[in-house]
């Protein structure tokens, strides 16, 4: 299961969806949404966010995403990409989970 914690200006990420052994649809549509956004975020400023990714050999373990910019676009952003996250966790519960903390 991908967990999804966003706190104040802080998203994490972990595991796998597991939804499929291979053609992981789950996997990819996380993985489309995020890389969107960030890139979108990035082309608009420079130093809008800070994301790092761990890997386990070959396999993303953990992404973390911190927001560093005030820019009404890139948080206008980085609310459309959890509101994303949000309906995907809807239709693939088994898959996605989000955990919001304050």
């Amino acid at each position: 299961m991908i967990k999804v914690r966003i706190n104040k200006n802080k998203i994490v990420m972990t595991g796998h969806a597991e939804y499929a052994e291979e053609n992981d649809i789950v996997c990819a549509a996380v993985s489309s949404i995020v890389t969107t956004s960030i890139n979108a975020c990035l082309k608009i400023e420079a130093n809008s966010l800070i994301h790092k990714e761990i890997y386990e050999g070959k396999e993303l373990s953990k992404l973390t995403i911190e927001v560093t910019s005030d820019n009404k676009s890139i948080l206008l952003i980085v609310e459309n990409m959890i509101a994303m996250l949000e309906e995907l966790a809807l239709t693939y519960k088994k898959n996605i989970k989000i955990i919001k903390e304050d």
